[in-house]
């Protein structure tokens, strides 16, 4: 595919939606984005920034932000979206590790930004739609731009960072492509046939846009000449609401999202019309079997999911039909071929062995400034994994178990704690649980259920031993906690990823070792 950029479809579709923010439907047309973008490419220019540097933006969701990304793509460079939620040091970090010679920040973000840089020589900070201290405001630098592109542009690429799941970010470096722009995107061509996704589409994200998914597809829907609906941040009903008023035909969900779709209120749920939707997207974290049979009998076989990493090693994708024929499956490998093997020794298992889920033949990548972290991704020359547990039926259809770094081994047996969660996840208490290892002095861990309760529910010692008697009459007596403990919200990403590793510090706080 060719011509995949906003520039391209300014001739005869400049007047359409580009982007449009759902909450207060302000709009910015094609001819809005590539003149905004085209004009953020000089400045970079202007500001020494060339092919193959590197750009940074830790804005939220706003018009603006995806005129920085294209702005940045249209200069070919590398470009990294940061977390909005990033405290000063965690923020600076990714900031310094990248090499970033541009900031560019909002007056939601700038303290805490120009407080994590502040030692940084050399690099200049943006910021959008207003003026700091310590910073120069970027709609200033772009009004004195003209409106010609940039003479022989290539395309540039994200360079997306890890969410730090298991340890400090990690940058994604894959090859800058260096090809003429608009003639590099490998989502495209899979959007279009798997999604029948095109010009015409009305695409909503609801998430933040930092996040590697509605960063890569806002991306590709605005390359491809969709009309984007962002969400200035997910409502349950807003989003329903969102989908009726803009006739939306393509979405992007995580589960968290729609397990709290699922608990409005039926009266709720009926009151908004969703003829229009044909495609409903849902990955980036686990979804609970009886969760999803839920929303397929409410919207219809529109949901797809899909299995994939911001290290784009490999994509598995399974329609609606599919998923029935197979609950719990993640999929087909559409990109990249799917292996499954041995954790330890690097070998093929064969199909219903489980194993590390690898991918050959996929994109190659490092992780920036990191060549142990890169060779450990690699278990094979040519072959990647991100740490994931699963096994292939006969088809090739992939079943996840659990990510490698949550396993917890219990008097020498080992757990994988989602399908632990997936049980507590549909308990009508239980508004979000994550079950971790913890210290056992006698088994080295034992299984610990962490549960933030629904609304209207109050913790109690008997809400405990009601959860751990409710796991108990369906899975395995290994797999359930030995306890529960509760909180009142558990440290997720916005895009439903669980940041398990917080919550397993508090618990082995004083050990020196997780060894026992």
């Amino acid at each position: 595919m060719s011509g995949l950029f906003p520039g391209a479809h300014v001739a005869q579709r400049g007047d359409r939606p580009a982007v449009v923010m759902a909450g207060t439907g302000e709009t910015w047309t094609y001819a809005d984005l590539d003149g905004y973008a085209t004009r953020f490419a000089r400045v970079l220019r202007d500001l020494g920034v060339g092919v193959g540097d590197h750009v940074a933006l830790c804005l939220e969701n706003r018009l603006e932000v995806v005129g920085v990304q294209w702005g940045a793509h249209y200069a070919g460079t590398f470009y990294t979206p940061i977390s909005t939620r990033l405290g000063a040091e965690e923020l600076g970090y990714v900031v310094r590790d990248c090499g970033a010679k541009v900031l560019v920040v909002s007056d939601a973000t700038a303290e805490r930004a120009l407080e994590g840089v502040a030692d940084l020589d050399g690099l200049a900070v943006l910021t959008v739609g207003g003026e700091r201290p310590g910073a120069r405001a970027l709609d200033d630098l772009l009004a004195v731009q003209g409106g010609a592109p940039l003479p022989d542009a290539v395309d540039g690429s994200e360079m997306l960072y890890s969410s730090g799941t298991t340890g400090r970010p990690k940058g994604i470096r894959p090859a800058l492509p260096g090809t003429p722009l608009g003639t590099t995107n490998i989502l495209a061509p899979l959007l279009q046939g798997f999604f029948a996704f095109d010009a015409d589409s009305v695409y909503l994200s609801p998430a933040p846009y930092y996040h590697a998914s509605p960063f890569k597809y806002c991306f590709t829907a605005t390359g491809m000449g969709a009309t984007v609906v962002l969400m200035e941040r997910f409502d349950a009903e807003a989003a329903l609401a969102a989908i009726e008023r803009h006739a939306i035909t393509h979405s992007q969900w995580v589960p968290t999202m729609l397990l709290r779709m699922l608990r409005l209120p039926d009266e709720v749920k009926a009151r908004y019309d969703l003829s229009s939707h044909r495609v409903a997207i849902h990955a980036a974290a686990p979804m609970p079997v009886e969760a999803k049979h839920a929303m397929i009998d409410w919207w219809g076989p529109v949901l797809h999911e899909f299995y994939a990493s911001s290290e784009a090693i490999g994509l598995c994708h399974c329609t609606s039909q599919q998923w029935l024929e197979r609950p719990g499956t993640v999929g087909r490998a559409i990109m990249g071929k799917l292996e499954i093997r041995d954790p330890e020794t690097g070998t093929l298992l064969g199909p219903g062995e489980e194993g590390l889920v690898c991918f050959a033949e996929g994109r190659p990548f490092e992780y920036h400034g990191d060549a142990e972290g890169t060779a450990e991704a690699y278990t094979a020359p040519g072959v990647a994994t991100v740490g994931d547990i699963g096994r292939v039926d006969e088809d090739g259809f992939l079943f996840l178990t659990d990510r490698r770094s949550n396993l917890i081994i219990t008097g020498g047996v080992n757990v994988y704690p989602q399908e632990t969660e997936d049980v507590l996840a549909v308990h009508p208490k239980v508004a979000d649980v994550a079950v971790i290892g913890v210290p056992n002095d006698d088994f080295g861990e034992e299984v610990r259920a962490v549960v933030q309760v629904a609304d209207g529910v109050e913790p109690s010692d008997e809400l405990a031993a009601e959860l751990v008697a409710y796991t108990r009459e369906r899975l395995a007596d290994v797999k359930c906690p030995r306890q529960v403990d509760f909180r009142d919200d558990l440290p997720r990403e916005p895009n439903g990823k669980l940041l398990k590793r917080k919550l397993r510090d508090a618990y082995w706080a004083d050990r020196s070792s997780r060894l026992v």
